[in-house]
């Protein structure tokens, strides 16, 4: 039986590796294509895979087990559930693909991308650039179609010349930028905080005006310290919560 083919995972050995491989198996799940196979290789298979031990492999299972992602069958093997949806907080420890398992798992519209003025609050981060591209996009519940978030994302431009727009239909801007364009991401920085609706994402997110909103602001660091990416993402208020865990 042809068995799920889960994305690769470059390990950063400071942070706990069950986690790491849990949310790259995550975002792997969620950003699965339709026809893709629902039956998950074995224990094993899985931790050759990833490079850990079996011990670790089995508790980063557990954790989408617990998750709903999952179901567990003696004899039978491990199977992703058709109708998973994220439901459960992302619990953010501080990888990358955590924010890509964050960002997994919609249907995505891109409403428009080309040449954009940076915006005077963005310009710290593009220092020289009085243009970059912009992306906006419109992610919706894959079962349901509700609008879920809006998302505009600030690239620079010789960055965003590599980008296929067609990828970012199929993955997050982040998994884009890591695995089609081969940056090199050297951190994330996140900020969340609340906001009122205004006419322009309360149609898109088809809520009332002024309603509570998530605001994300996301700034994607490259090797050499750059700013590649600057994200902005409205959420709807009754559709997500982030969670941060700091490890002592």
């Amino acid at each position: 039986m042809t068995t799920f083919a889960p994305d690769s995972l470059a390990l950063n050995r400071k942070l706990p590796l069950w986690y790491q491989v849990s949310q790259s198996l995550r975002a792997s799940i969620l950003g699965r294509s339709p026809e893709a196979p629902l039956r998950l290789p074995t224990e094993d298979a899985l931790a050759a895979h990833y490079g850990v031990s079996v011990l670790t492999m089995r508790q980063a299972l557990k954790e989408l087990e617990t998750e709903g992602l999952i179901s567990r069958h003696r004899r039978r093997g491990t199977f992703i559930e058709p109708s998973a949806q994220r439901g459960a907080p992302v619990r953010l420890l501080g990888s990358v693909d955590a924010i890509v398992a964050q960002q997994s798992g919609m249907t995505t519209e891109l409403l428009e991308h080309g040449p954009t003025t940076v915006p005077p609050e963005l310009s710290e981060y593009f220092p020289g650039l009085a243009e970059v591209t912009g992306f906006r996009r419109l992610r919706s519940d894959e079962e349901t179609g509700e609008p879920t978030n809006h998302a505009h994302n600030y690239v620079r431009p010789d960055v965003a010349a590599l980008i296929d727009p067609a990828d970012l239909l199929r993955s997050p801007m982040t998994k884009v930028l890591r695995d089609a364009v081969g940056v090199r991401i050297s951190r994330i920085t996140d900020t969340v905080e609340a906001r009122l609706a205004d006419p322009d994402t309360a149609r898109l997110l088809q809520v009332p005006l002024l309603s509570p909103i998530l605001h994300y602001t996301g700034i994607t660091y490259d090797e050499d310290g750059r700013a590649v990416d600057v994200a902005r993402i409205h959420y709807r208020g009754d559709r997500f919560s982030f969670t941060v865990t700091l490890e002592a």
